[in-house]
């Protein structure tokens, strides 16, 4: 199958093309039309294993060790939280196969086209500080591999290899989905095969203590569980969700949507849930959370072949993030070819990936990372979820996602915007981060338990679907005829 792109033709009616959005991809936010729609569920499998079989996997699978869990205990948190995850993760998924459309458009028809500006600027900016994080990661991974080598350069050096990184993700990106597919394709296979002798290594050369566990206490393990699902259990699937339908509008269209969950959820799930579970089995024999202690102390001896696996975790997960922070811009209403765009992200993404050099505890900068994005993911995830399956069944017409009645209720929906910000104060209050501002009363005052993503998601889509079928309801009685079809 040719990987290059296929020019873009007509969209459906009613829709005017976007602007070009970069000299070597033609697709931006219109919808893609059915011959340029040829990526399989197995390409899409490959797009996410290849985003998820990356250093910070390990790094967070340790950190359930961290606040007081068993080895066993945080493996099977790790495992049945994804399920839940990764499952809306193949719903969202859904959503792209059937329309054709990015996440960011279609998050128009709950939001309005004007209203749903605002969390296309927040995934703008989320995208592009996830960039700054996953580089930062592998940074002294990186460093270590190459001290054991011989190659030593301090500061320097580390810039030099965070430069070298941020160039090859934005040349992949600036080629857009056809150039991600094609990278995903032929380099995740490999990289799965090296974790696989990475993963023997690591059992081969631990013996860790799979019951010893730090929270003796039931409230304590309470605590330690809801905070690991956050970081990489529920939290880490839900955390994907505003990128999903960004790569499942290329797949075919007569493709089963069954197939296409499967294979998008299970993409996510195997490689979140595989290195998590190799991250804690090595901390718990004696290991810590920093990455290049965790690391290289086990792996010095494919050290080559290592390195190799460290620089292509950062570039295949980032090119995504690069390639979804253009869409999102094109989304807000930005009229600007997305080759700037990406790499303008990469320039903001650099400044991030400075900020985070200058943290002194992974776990605690990445905490701080996590619970900032959760509690606006989930209210807004929700309240997206409700509106395309359960009042619209699954059908939207796409033509109006270009106008100002994507919403039945105008160009900006009250009662989405109204949902997600009571689902942002609900998550908020049961959010339990490392900063005391990011500790909310509930969370306190349950022994600093973290339900942020349940607590956020349940009231926004809650309460936008009952919003929804209120003001439905007085517009019926109104005037039936112009009641929206919800």
């Amino acid at each position: 199958m040719s990987s290059s792109p296929i020019p873009v033709t007509a969209g459906p009616a009613g829709i005017e093309p976007e602007p070009e959005a970069v000299p070597f991809d033609d697709h931006g936010i219109e919808p893609i039309p059915a011959a340029a729609r040829d990526s399989t569920p197995w390409q899409q499998f490959w797009i996410w294993t290849g985003a998820n079989i990356a250093p910070i996997n390990w790094v967070l699978g340790a950190l359930g060790i961290t606040p007081g869990l068993s080895l066993v205990e945080t493996i099977v948190v790790v495992a049945a939280g994804n399920l839940v995850g990764c499952a809306v993760f193949g719903l969202f998924n859904l959503m792209g196969h059937r329309t054709g459309v990015n996440q960011m458009v279609l998050g128009r028809g709950a939001f309005g086209r004007r209203g749903a500006i605002v969390p296309g600027v927040v995934q703008g900016l989320l995208t592009m500080g996830w960039v700054g994080v996953n580089t930062w990661v592998v940074l002294d991974l990186v460093l270590a591999i190459l001290a054991q080598l011989g190659v030593h350069g301090g500061l320097g050096l580390k810039y030099l290899v965070a430069g070298v990184i941020m160039a090859v993700q934005l040349f992949l990106a600036l080629y857009g989905f056809y150039a991600i597919r094609t990278f995903e394709k032929y380099t995740v296979p490999a990289t799965v095969v090296l974790m696989a002798v990475m993963t023997v290594l690591a059992v081969a050369q631990t013996d860790p203590d799979w019951t010893a566990a730090t929270a003796v206490t039931s409230a304590d393990k309470v605590t330690a569980v809801t905070q690991l699902l956050t970081a990489i259990g529920i939290g880490w699937g839900i955390s994907w969700l505003p990128y999903s339908a960004d790569y499942s509008r290329f797949v075919r269209p007569g493709t089963p949507g069954r197939r296409v969950f499967w294979a998008t959820a299970l993409g996510m799930y195997v490689p979140t849930v595989w290195l998590a579970a190799l991250g804690a089995y090595l901390a718990g024999g004696g290991g810590t959370a920093d990455p290049s202690s965790l690391v290289t102390g086990l792996f010095g001896v494919m050290a080559v072949p290592v390195l190799l696996l460290i620089m292509h975790g950062p570039v295949a997960t980032n090119i995504l993030n690069l390639y979804s922070c253009s869409l999102a811009a094109l989304s807000v209403g930005i009229k600007v070819a997305r080759w700037k765009l990406t790499l303008g992200a990469g320039l903001v993404a650099s400044g991030v990936l400075a900020v985070f050099l200058r943290a002194d505890d992974f776990a605690q900068a990445f905490d701080h990372w996590m619970v900032s994005i959760l509690v606006w993911i989930a209210p807004w995830a929700s309240i997206v979820l409700v509106d395309f399956f359960v009042l619209r069944k699954g059908r939207i017409d796409l033509p109006s996602l270009y106008r100002d009645d994507a919403s039945p209720y105008g160009p900006v929906n009250r009662s989405a915007m109204i949902s997600l910000g009571v689902g942002l104060v609900a998550a908020w209050s049961w959010q339990f981060g490392m900063v005391p501002a990011t500790r909310g009363p509930i969370a306190r005052l349950l022994n600093d338990t973290d339900f942020s993503w349940l607590s956020g998601g349940l009231v926004a889509g809650g309460l936008y679907y009952l919003l929804v079928r209120r003001a439905a309801r007085r517009l019926a009685a109104r005037a039936p005829e112009d009641a929206p079809a919800i």
